[in-house]
Parts: structure tokens; C-alpha cells; sequence
């Protein structure tokens, strides 16, 4: 038993209620149980108790142990005055007048017994043996909870970049998009790139793609050796104007070539991005002013100057290949900037119309296939489109391997209780 699971058998009012008595042997019935309080403060607010002939409203607080109302010094905290009811797994001790609930010999030991194998299980998920038990409208009805959760969660790097830089759109969804191009490896180097060079400088530079590539390029430290090849040496001498001209120094941050796929190179992804910059206006109210995420997508579709169909780095020279933004790409960078820059603009602003519409285009973005979407379809879950597998991502991530069965939809139905 733990204060968690307390709290569960509370909130859910899942133990024994048939002649329900105080410690003190007064007849005892429950009204309402309360809301839980997430703030400081007793465990659930706004309770309704009857004790007796008398209806008490107020708080209830809950303990393993009856002696913890001492032991956490809520006596003397004024937050617990307006406590009507003691809930406690087991009383050790009378410690205050307020009214006391034993449920230590009222909670069923099957509840006990699921919650200890689901909290014990070494499984990919915790209920993974029992979660084909679970009904798919559950499941459907806690993706939706899920995949809400996960945008708002990822709207909280918007909110810090927008505090940064003055609540400036375009800007935040230019340092969101490097960082999503920088990928795993270099996520820190591009967003300090990003945010080394203005998009207002970029936009002064954007009908020459090569002053695009030689600031990006240069503010990554890209341009600092001796070259031998020509292009390299002439993108050398622009970003040596333009960093003294604006007053720039290449960032701290070392980018990573090291077990990468070419196409990932730091090298490939700053000149796509020099080569989405030069190509694109206003490219945060062009996409959100966008109806049809079809032609979102052909926004991103460009590709690199010719000195890159035959070049990964500088120093050598390689086979034919166009280094196009791919599809994979695209969807990426929709999932893991557009989306969450959209339902940030969608809260900041109160328009549910342009939350509803990221929900609609994570229908229409096809599914993530990776270790975790694979393991959820093998135990019967779908993932038919993104809004299924970044559900399952967060349902795996913050959720299963967290333990948080007792906050969860499927935790809930398999310990017995829906949520209420």
C-alpha cells in the first residue's frame, strides 16, 4: 500500500462501503468524496460527509497511517484547517478530533493483488498480459487524452522560446525548425545556431542562397579550416564579411558527423535549411493560414544548390545523389514543430479551430513505425496514422514506464474501476 494507491481507492471509492462506520463507532455515510486538490493542501476538496444526523462539507485528508497527520505537522499548517474527515489505511494512533476512516479491512486483496503485479511487471508495459482485456473504445477515448497531453507538453518549449524573444512568431518557429533539423545529435548545436543569427538577418540575405549557407554554415564553425575547394573557400570569405558586419562569433557547441547517415550530416541539413529560407516568406503565417496540409508539405519539398548533389562535406567529393527534403523528413518537422507551433498559436490565442485542425492533419500524417509503435500493434493496439503512434509514444513514455497505471484510462479498467 502507498499514499497513490490510497488516493486511487478514494477517489474511485473502490472498497467496501456496507455499513460504514468512524473509528469512534458512529454511523457514517458519504456524499460526495471530493475533488482531488493538485495545489497544496489536503489530498481532496469540496467532500460532503455525514456523521450522525450531521452533513459536514469541507476537505479530507488522507494518510497510510493515522500518526502521519502528526508526523507531516499539519496541526500546525493552516492550509488543513478546513479538514472534516481523516482518511486513513490503518489508525495507530488518535491523534485530533476529526472523524476517522479505517479502510484496511474494506479494500479487496484482488485490487491489491493487480495493482503489485502491474507495479512488479518487468513486461514492455506493465499490463501488457492483460491489456487485449480492455474494451477499443477505452483505448480510443485515451489516445485522444494522450495525444492533448503530448501537444501541450510540447507547446512548452514555444512558450519558453516566445518569452525569450519578445512573443516574435517567426522567429520562435525559426529556432523550433533548425532544432528539428539538427535531428537527435546536433538538437542543442542547431537551436544555438539558430538563435546566434536573427531571422531577420537571414531574411536580408535571402535571394543569395550562398550568403544563407555561409552564415549557417559559418555559425556552426563549419567554415574555420583550410579548403582547398572552391565553393568552401568562397562560402569562407562571404561569412567572414557578414560576421563582421553583424557582429557574429560561430557557437560553442561542437555539431556531430560521428556514426550518422550522410544525409544527416550537419553539413547537408544547414544547407537545406539555407535552402528553405530561400525559398519561403513568412513561412509560420504562410503554413498556419494554410488549409490543406497537402500543399503545407510541398513548402518544405526543396532542395540544396547544385555544389550539394555532389558533396556531404566539404572535403570530398561523392556520387550523384539530390538531397531533397524527404517525406520522412516532412513529417518530422510536422510532428515535432508545425503541430506543436500551431496548437501553442491555437492556446495563446483561444482559437479551438486551429487546435482542431493540427488533430485533423495528425490523421492525415501516416503512422511513426519504430521499437515502441511496433511493440503496442503486436499487442493489439492500432497505430493507423501519427495521431495513433505519438499517442502510444506518450502513452509508453509518460504513462508505462513511469508506473502510472493509477492516472491511466487502461490502468483504471484493468484494476476494475473506470475513470468518473
Amino acid at each position: 500500500m502507498n499514499e497513490q494507491l490510497l488516493q486511487y481507492i478514494w477517489r474511485f471509492q473502490c472498497f467496501n462501503k456496507n455499513e460504514l462506520k468512524t473509528t469512534d463507532g458512529e454511523v457514517l455515510e458519504i456524499i460526495q468524496q471530493g475533488k482531488i486538490n493538485t495545489n497544496q493542501g489536503p489530498d481532496f476538496i469540496n467532500a460532503k460527509i455525514k456523521i450522525g444526523n450531521t452533513v459536514w462539507a469541507g476537505n479530507v485528508e488522507l494518510h497510510l497511517r493515522s500518526s502521519d497527520w502528526v508526523r507531516h505537522n499539519h496541526a500546525s499548517d493552516k492550509n488543513y484547517k478546513n479538514v472534516i474527515f481523516h482518511v486513513v489505511y490503518e489508525q495507530d494512533a488518535v491523534v485530533n478530533h476529526i472523524p476517522v476512516l479505517e479502510l484496511k479491512s474494506r479494500i479487496s486483496i484482488s485490487l491489491l493483488s493487480r495493482y503489485k503485479d502491474l507495479m512488479q511487471s518487468q513486461s514492455f508495459i506493465p499490463c501488457e498480459g492483460l491489456i487485449r482485456n480492455v474494451s477499443e473504445i477505452t483505448v480510443i477515448s485515451w489516445k485522444e487524452r494522450l495525444i492533448a497531453e503530448r501537444l501541450v507538453r510540447k507547446t512548452e518549449v514555444v512558450f519558453t522560446y516566445l518569452e525569450e524573444n519578445n512573443f516574435h512568431w517567426e522567429e520562435t518557429f525559426w529556432w523550433m525548425l533548425a532544432k528539428n533539423f539538427g535531428t537527435k545529435v546536433n538538437t542543442e548545436a542547431f537551436e544555438a545556431i539558430a538563435k546566434s543569427v536573427s531571422i531577420n538577418i537571414l531574411a536580408k540575405h535571402k535571394n543569395q542562397i550562398h550568403q544563407l549557407e555561409a552564415l549557417l554554415l559559418g555559425q556552426a564553425g563549419l567554415l574555420e579550416q583550410e579548403f582547398e575547394e572552391d565553393y568552401a573557400i568562397m562560402l569562407q570569405k562571404e561569412y567572414r564579411f557578414l560576421s563582421s558586419k553583424y557582429k557574429l562569433q560561430p557557437i560553442r557547441q561542437p555539431v556531430h558527423f560521428l556514426r550518422m547517415r550522410p544525409f544527416n550530416f550537419p553539413t547537408v541539413r544547414l544547407a537545406q535549411l539555407a535552402a528553405l529560407i530561400h525559398t519561403s516568406t513568412h513561412l509560420f503565417s504562410k503554413t498556419s493560414e494554410e488549409v490543406s496540409l497537402q500543399k503545407v508539405k510541398e513548402l518544405f519539398k526543396v532542395e540544396p544548390n547544385d555544389f550539394w548533389k555532389y558533396h556531404y562535406r566539404f572535403e570530398s567529393e561523392s556520387k550523384l545523389k539530390r538531397k531533397t527534403i524527404g517525406e520522412n523528413m516532412i513529417d518530422n518537422i510536422l510532428i515535432n514543430t508545425i503541430f506543436p507551433m500551431f496548437f501553442a498559436y491555437g492556446m495563446y490565442h483561444q482559437k479551438q479551430s486551429i487546435k482542431d485542425k493540427v488533430l485533423n492533419w495528425l490523421e492525415e500524417v501516416k503512422a511513426e513505425k519504430n521499437n515502441i509503435t511496433n511493440k503496442f500493434e503486436a499487442l493489439g493496439l492500432k497505430n493507423n496514422h501519427a495521431l495513433d503512434s505519438q499517442a502510444l509514444i506518450e502513452l509508453k513514455t509518460q504513462y508505462c514506464n513511469q508506473r502510472r497505471c493509477l492516472q491511466c484510462a487502461i490502468g483504471n479498467k484493468l484494476l476494475g474501476y473506470a475513470d468518473k
